[in-house]
């Protein structure tokens, strides 16, 4: 019994070891998946999203999520910002230490990005800004950015709403214009309001407010419920994303007044970005929103392509422009030109 029992123990002693034999040699040749490393040929890339303001965060998310898929050899991690600078850096040296091969970020404002990129740099991680740009002391800091020339989509709507004046007779100076800005810093509030402000100062148009809707349905709203008691004279609201303007048309209607693009008989003249939110495009085909300037959010392709030009060691532009449409209720304005180029009007 004494040598049966014995054998007995040896047996599984050895099972032991080749059971441990064998997982080591699965761990040497086989990595196992980790939120921090790759498998096989998996890239690991790092996503730092702002926050889920407007639907076009939401597509833009949902963008950068179907196209960095394990499918297409890729391992996403994202992280929500929740519109908080701070939990952006955070994300990012979280990042960092987690060695991904690349950072991809949305930031929430432009500034307040030097320290913490200088950090990736020097780990050797390249990082890709999206959508928003960021204001550094050393453009090295970043390898690229893509996204959209806010400035040029506010001079674009700014310009079809002079071409649509001058075509309707209506003098520059009957203008009363009330603009609800986005989150207050970020590239898209600093160009769209700069758009509006430099047309409103060259055609002679009474600019009478600004005030931040923070790119929200709610907060447009609640913005536009004031700016009512305040101007009785408002003709043309000016929101810089689909969401404040469909929050500008509740309230506008909850006062008993109408939207529409007839200024000279009472309405009030809504004029938005974006082109994501269904209900906003709805909005132009019923002429409750007079002019949609794009804002195209499907860069998840877009940084794809750059990141395989980085990794066959070519250098992409450091700065890719969106090219955009127009979307309006009328056919008032057939097409604008700004910067000596002709932009089309499109009626959806």
């Amino acid at each position: 019994m004494k040598k049966q029992s014995l054998a007995i123990v040896i047996i599984a002693m050895l099972c032991i070891l080749v059971i441990s034999s064998m997982s080591s040699f699965t761990s040497e040749n086989e990595p196992v998946h980790t939120e921090a490393s790759t498998s096989g040929e998996c890239i690991v890339v790092g996503f730092s999203q702002l926050g889920a303001e407007s639907d076009w965060r939401s597509a833009h998310t949902e963008s950068i999520q179907s196209t960095f898929t394990v499918e297409n050899g890729y391992k996403l991690l994202l992280e929500d910002g929740q519109q908080k600078q701070a939990n952006q850096i955070t994300a990012i040296r979280t990042f960092i230490q987690q060695d991904v091969d690349y950072i991809v970020l949305a930031p929430v404002t432009e500034t307040g990005w030097d320290t913490v990129l200088q950090e990736a740099k020097d780990a050797g991680i390249p990082v890709i800004i999206v959508d928003r740009m960021v204001d550094v002391s050393d453009d090295s800091l970043f390898t690229c950015w893509i996204g959209s020339d806010f400035y040029l989509e506010g001079k674009k709507a700014a310009e079809w709403l002079n071409q649509y004046t001058i075509a309707e007779g209506i003098d520059a100076k009957d203008l009363n214009i009330v603009n609800i800005q986005g989150t207050i810093g970020s590239s898209a509030q600093i160009g769209r309001t700069r758009g509006l402000a430099d047309a409103a100062k060259l055609y002679g148009w009474n600019l009478k407010a600004e005030r931040a809707g923070d790119f929200t349905q709610a907060k447009g709203k609640e913005v536009m419920e004031t700016l009512l008691k305040m101007y009785y004279d408002i003709n043309v609201v000016y929101c810089e994303n689909d969401n404040e303007a469909c929050g500008a048309i509740e309230a506008i209607e909850a006062a008993g007044k109408k939207v529409g693009s007839d200024i000279k008989n009472g309405e009030i003249m809504v004029i938005s970005f974006d082109g994501v939110k269904e209900e906003a495009m709805d909005y132009v085909r019923q002429d409750k929103i007079s002019l949609i300037a794009e804002c195209n959010p499907l860069h998840g392709p877009r940084v794809e392509a750059i990141i395989k030009l980085l990794a066959e060691g070519k250098e992409p532009e450091k700065f890719s422009y969106i090219d955009e449409k127009i979307y309006s209720s009328t056919a008032t304005v057939g097409e604008i030109m700004v910067e000596e180029t002709v932009y089309p009007v499109t009626i959806p």
